[in-house]
């Protein structure tokens, strides 16, 4: 007995079979609600489309009813000529109705096997065909390559109190303890104490602004282990601390940057374990780390490396931490249960006409703890060396009014405010005049720095995840500051002392979901931050705590709130207030709108 294919039309019409094949039908209509199921799954996960599948069944729903029509009628015909007498008194025709188990069987298996091709081949042929992203059906480059981006919109208000020296006293004093060395290294003079002098910082003027971000981030699997990896950003200055770009520039144009340009290699085993990955180019933050010692939105420019050795009970699947997924923290590369080593090297300045270009090494020892699958721990301790910062003041020859020039490159490129700063040059003859126009780290910093972290996960999507981290500069040495002050200048200009305040510490709580993804996910954050004048290379600290910069203590209050897939609100408090010197608190609110895909 052999049975014709079943097509796909008619396993949707099973309900027109002949009652004949009772047990048939049965089974056929459990593989007709199969294939609806398999159509609506494929809809779901967007492979196939509504509208064409619903023209699909339709038209397969129509061919259906037209086979079954015919097939009862040329059964009709067939009962009728088995019922008519056999030519020449021959005996009618009789029928079998009794048809074996086994041969059911076969049956069925075969009618299983047939349709399972069939609808297959009929599926992928009209995937390819159309394009309905069936990673089969398209070019290979395309499938090599990965788009993502986010967008932020935010509203900020800095807060200035009442208890702050204000901007008319300090440029009536000409006081150069809240001088804006950043603009004096660029032109801005301390000489000018205008109202609209861009020298001194800003102390008593509550300011309004409206900022937006968006960055395009493009990944491509050059080949098994080797990636490249690209992002765009916008931004509206130099600074390597934030990509924001403010709003209200006459309608000018945004600027688009590289922000990111790096090619990654991670090797692995033959049992999928990830021992190494090496990073060149201008990367992510490859530390476990916080915001104290490098902003959210630092890269390295360089070369950098992660071992890691795999613990008893460690996951042989590991998945890269999402970038930033909690603002202020960076968790590193790591894995579940395993030890690991970084270590990386970084130009920062490169000079042509002096060997003494600035760099700097890194590295970091650490560990990843998994427990019960529900709580989480990670520690890393580093050293961070900053080598070739230290200003050198300029030399002079008599006679000759200000001086050489020629140890101005020492001066940093960017800074932010709070590091110890020493005079390079003066403006003029040192013996008429000593208003400083070229300033620089007075500090060296190699960098002691220790963060632990705890994640407890066990109510489910809520965390409770406790932070601690810790830095020391190694590299202040007084005597040595004092050994680089030329005696014709006033040597350090922006403290009336020279102490050793190489300390930086910060405890935070996070309670909620880590990474916002979908509609009502939450998180809040309570920190408290201590950061001494010297502790940390104030370029790459927090730009928004204390509007950028070290020496400067307070708390942080935040919360995290999903709208939709992919988009949430967040909000942030901080209010902190500068550790030495004059009163000079700063209380910034920002509220951000942010959108990934």
């Amino acid at each position: 007995m052999k049975m014709s294919k079943y097509s796909l039309a008619a396993l949707l019409a099973g309900a027109a079979i002949s009652p004949a094949m009772a047990g048939e039908k049965e089974e056929l209509l459990k593989i007709r609600n199969t294939t609806l199921n398999l159509i609506e799954l494929l809809v779901e996960q967007g492979v196939l489309d509504k509208s064409k599948a619903e023209a699909m069944i339709q038209k397969a729903e129509a061919k259906a009813a037209a086979d079954a029509k015919k097939a009862v009628e040329e059964e009709k015909v067939q009962a009728a000529r088995d019922a008519a007498p056999g030519d020449g008194g021959s005996k009618p025709a009789v029928r079998v109705t009794y048809v074996p188990d086994f041969v059911k069987d076969e049956i069925r298996q075969q009618v299983r096997d047939e349709l399972r091709a069939d609808v297959v081949k009929d599926v992928k042929a009209h995937a390819k065909e159309e394009k309905w992203g069936i990673p089969a059906a398209l070019p290979d480059w395309v499938n090599r390559f990965k788009l993502t981006g986010d967008m932020r919109l935010r509203g900020e208000g800095d807060f200035f109190p009442s208890s702050n020296f204000s901007n008319e006293v300090i440029r009536s004093h000409e006081s150069w303890l809240f001088a804006n060395w950043y603009n004096v290294n660029n032109g801005a003079s301390v000489t000018d104490i205008r109202p609209t002098s861009t020298a001194y910082l800003n102390t008593s003027e509550d300011v309004y602004r409206y900022r937006m971000r968006f960055r395009l981030g493009l990944e491509a699997q050059i080949t098994d282990g080797l990636k490249a990896n690209a992002r765009l950003a916008t931004s509206n200055s130099r600074s390597p601390v934030s990509t924001n770009q403010t709003l209200g520039q006459t309608g000018q144009q945004y600027e688009f940057v590289l922000d990111r340009a790096f090619l990654q290699y991670d090797y692995k085993d033959g049992k999928g374990r990830d021992w190494l990955t090496l990073w060149a180019g201008r990367t992510m933050n490859p530390w476990l780390s916080t915001d104290n010692v490098f902003d959210s939105d630092v890269s390295f420019e360089g070369v950098t490396g992660t071992f890691r050795v795999p613990l008893p009970g460690g996951s042989a699947t590991y998945v890269p931490p999402t970038p930033n997924a909690r603002y202020g923290t960076n968790m590193g590369f790591t894995r579940p249960n395993s030890v690991f080593l970084t270590s990386g090297v970084y130009p920062l300045e490169e000079f042509q006409l002096s060997s003494n270009d600035k760099w700097l090494w890194g590295s970091q020892l650490g560990v990843d703890l998994l427990f019960q699958e529900t709580s989480r721990f990670k520690a890393g301790v580093a050293y961070y060396n900053y080598r070739n910062v230290k200003a050198q003041p300029n030399h002079y020859v008599a006679g000759v009014a200000g001086d050489l020039g020629d140890r101005n490159y020492t001066a940093p490129q960017f800074m932010q405010k709070g590091n110890t700063l020493m005079q390079i040059n003066t403006s003029g003859d040192p013996s008429t005049t000593n208003f400083p126009s070229k300033v620089g780290l007075a500090s060296g910093f190699e960098i002691f720095n220790a963060v632990a972290s705890y994640d407890y996960s066990g109510f489910g999507n809520t965390h409770i995840i406790l932070t601690a981290d810790y830095a020391k500069n190694l590299g202040f040495d007084e005597k040595d500051i004092l050994g680089r002050i030329d005696p014709t200048t006033f040597g350090i200009v922006n403290y009336v002392d020279l102490k050793d305040r190489t300390t930086a510490w910060q405890v935070r709580m996070d309670l909620g979901t880590p990474e916002i993804k979908k509609w009502s996910d939450w998180n809040l954050t309570f920190a408290y931050k201590y950061l001494e004048r010297d502790a940390v290379l104030d370029a790459y600290t927090d730009s928004d705590f204390h509007l950028g910069g070290t020496n400067a203590k307070g708390w942080v209050v935040g919360g995290s709130y999903g709208l939709a897939q992919n988009t949430w609100l967040n909000a942030r408090w901080m209010t902190a207030d500068q550790i030495d010197g004059p009163d000079y608190g700063i209380d910034v609110l920002m509220v951000d709108l942010n959108a990934r895909f």
